[in-house]
């Protein structure tokens, strides 16, 4: 197309010019022909990678590893108070929390080079939402650090006989959010219910242009999902289509903020997407006319302000290194209740417990 589009256009220049305007029309086309081929295909590669349901990479999680130079995890002010040397509790969890608790762990692990703590493959991994839940199952993490967990996931544990345990160690925000250039910049609750249960399909019922809402959504095992059907309750979620279920945080986020300009819906925790991904692409939506601020969170002002957890569960103890480490699994909760603690949940970028 292009080229028939580039011919058509030569000989009409050169019909109508003369030698010299030829050449400058000519060469200006050509350059404009260039730019608008680069576009084109930059927007093409955005729409391959997630037009497929997101399957794109997630952020760079090795740069906030406990013990990297000039990692990302954060550092007390002072000596811990809890310093831990064998039987580490074996810590897995959320990408979005994964920052939070590699923090915890440079405070109070041993030092060692940073490829101890590989994040696939050491006693401090991430295995995203899902993997983590199933590593606490399967015995092979002692703590999930989760902002919450399924009726699914509380069944299999009730099935088992053991109990499971959430322990609130902060406080954080479930956001929704749009393309900075969707003129919609607040959301009552009940839109956000009639938005995922498939009454309300145009931004025009919400106050905003007549464009069609594109809503999108995370499998049912991501703790985002997991959220949302809380906050929609026993209202039945429409059912998306796969192309608009997103496996990855970041492919939800990189489709409305480069691919859907002013009709898709995203929603994630207010850390990953301001702190993590920290681009300006996106505008977080105000609920009920309240700010996912530090203060509306902290206040219980902010209507879908939530707790995260370190997620245990309470199952028998077999050897003697299963219980110093269900031991210092207890001391290392303690810990992260304690003032330093709740203060590297503050400087990681989470509200702390009030």
């Amino acid at each position: 197309m292009f080229v028939g589009i580039f011919l058509v256009f030569i000989i009409l220049v050169w019909s109508l010019f003369r030698l010299k305007w030829r050449l400058v029309v000519s060469g200006s086309i050509v350059i404009l022909m260039i730019c608008a081929g680069i576009f084109i295909a930059y927007q093409e590669g955005i729409l391959e990678i997630y037009e497929l349901g997101g399957r794109g990479e997630e952020v760079n999680l090795r740069s906030y590893e406990p013990f990297r130079e000039n990692s990302l995890a954060k550092s007390l002010d002072d000596d811990s108070g809890l310093t831990l040397q064998s039987d580490l509790p074996r810590l897995d969890g959320a990408t979005a929390l994964y920052p939070l608790y590699a923090s915890f762990a440079r405070a109070t692990y041993p030092q060692a080079d940073y490829d101890a703590y590989d994040q696939d493959s050491s006693v401090i991994v991430c295995s995203r939402t899902a993997g983590a839940f199933a590593n606490l199952l399967d015995g092979k993490a002692d703590i999930a650090f989760l902002a919450g967990v399924s009726e699914e996931q509380r069944k299999q544990v009730d099935e088992l006989g053991w109990e499971l345990v959430l322990t609130p160690i902060g406080k954080e925000a479930f956001v929704f959010f749009v393309n900075k250039k969707n003129s919609i910049s607040n959301l009552a609750v009940q839109d956000v219910v009639g938005i995922y249960s498939g009454r309300i399909n145009n931004w025009s019922q919400v106050g905003g242009n007549n464009k069609e809402i594109l809503a999108y959504q995370r499998p049912e095992t991501s703790g985002s999902q997991v959220r949302l059907r809380e906050i929609i309750g026993d209202t039945p979620i429409v059912e998306a289509p796969e192309k608009d279920v997103f496996d990855e945080m970041m492919g939800m986020y990189m489709a409305v903020a480069y691919k859907n300009h002013k009709n898709a819906l995203g929603y994630s925790f207010l850390y990953y997407i301001r702190d993590m991904i920290a681009e300006n692409k996106i505008k977080f939506l105000s609920i009920d006319g309240v700010q996912p601020t530090a203060q509306n969170i902290t206040g219980g002002t902010y209507p879908f302000a939530q707790d995260i957890y370190a997620v245990t569960i309470a199952r028998p103890v077999a050897t003697d290194v299963e219980k110093t480490r269900s031991d210092n699994t207890r001391r290392f909760l303690d810990w992260i209740l304690s003032p330093q603690g709740q203060s590297l949940v503050e400087k990681t970028g989470y509200v702390p417990l009030p």
